[in-house]
């Protein structure tokens, strides 16, 4: 499911979803978390690959759980698919129109903080296998509301030309059964950089009506429009 081929085009056009490792301050930023908050509360990191955050925030004392279907490979199997994913997207990013570089100054940085969030990563996964976990949407093979908080990063939403919108609901649905809070998937955007076509969608669907969904804006801008979460929870009923 993971790895990726590059063409330059008005947005960064990938053939499947990359490997990329991003680190516990990109997701602190991404999803406006307050770490403090999150001390001793359980998280479910879905789609998390290559990166640090389960590995940074374990060691804060956060619960993190992280679940990809390349937990099913040794660590040197995930490395043999995300080093080449990292190389394409930073030999191609540069010249792509739709990246703000304020945060990252430029692709040599980036790629710096991508191979050690990857490199954390491969070390943890190691020796801390069992906060690893295998699998693939829209199946989760946890129990109803373990955790107090899931978290989505450029997966759902952005990948939304390989992923379809019954993908995306069946998604939610299996994200929000095993949630107890809140859910937050972040961007809201397509690679292209255009707000996805899913997200009214999903407010308006008959089987999503048990749920509230709500854009919130954060100061974290990468790729242009970036700069906003969707953030799910359980509708109040009004009687």
């Amino acid at each position: 499911m993971r790895g990726g081929s590059i063409q330059t085009k008005p947005g960064l056009q990938l053939d499947r979803v990359v490997l990329l490792g991003r680190t516990f301050e990109e997701y602190r930023r991404y999803f406006f978390l307050e770490p403090d908050h999150l001390i001793g509360k359980k998280v479910l990191d879905v789609a998390g690959g290559v990166s640090s955050f389960c590995a940074e925030a374990n060691k804060l004392g956060i619960n993190v759980t992280s679940f990809d279907p390349i937990y099913s490979l040794s660590p040197e199997k995930i490395m043999e698919r995300s080093e080449p994913d990292l190389e394409a997207v930073y030999r191609a990013i540069g010249s792509v129109p739709t990246y703000r570089w304020g945060y990252y100054k430029n692709p040599d940085y980036m790629r710096k903080l991508r191979k050690r969030a990857s490199m954390m990563f491969l070390s943890d996964y190691e020796n801390h296998r069992e906060c690893y976990v295998a699998g693939e949407l829209p199946s989760l093979p946890f129990a109803d509301r373990e955790f107090d908080l899931t978290l989505v990063s450029y997966f759902l939403f952005a990948y939304q030309d390989r992923l379809d919108y019954e993908f995306h609901r069946e998604s939610i649905l299996q994200i929000m059964r095993v949630t107890r809070d809140e859910a937050r998937i972040y961007p809201t955007v397509t690679f292209e950089a255009q707000p996805s076509e899913y997200v009214p969608m999903l407010c308006s669907d008959p089987a999503l009506r048990q749920f509230a969904f709500t854009e919130i804006k954060t100061d974290f801008e990468f790729l242009v429009n970036s700069n906003s979460y969707l953030r799910v929870t359980r509708a109040q009923l009004v009687l």
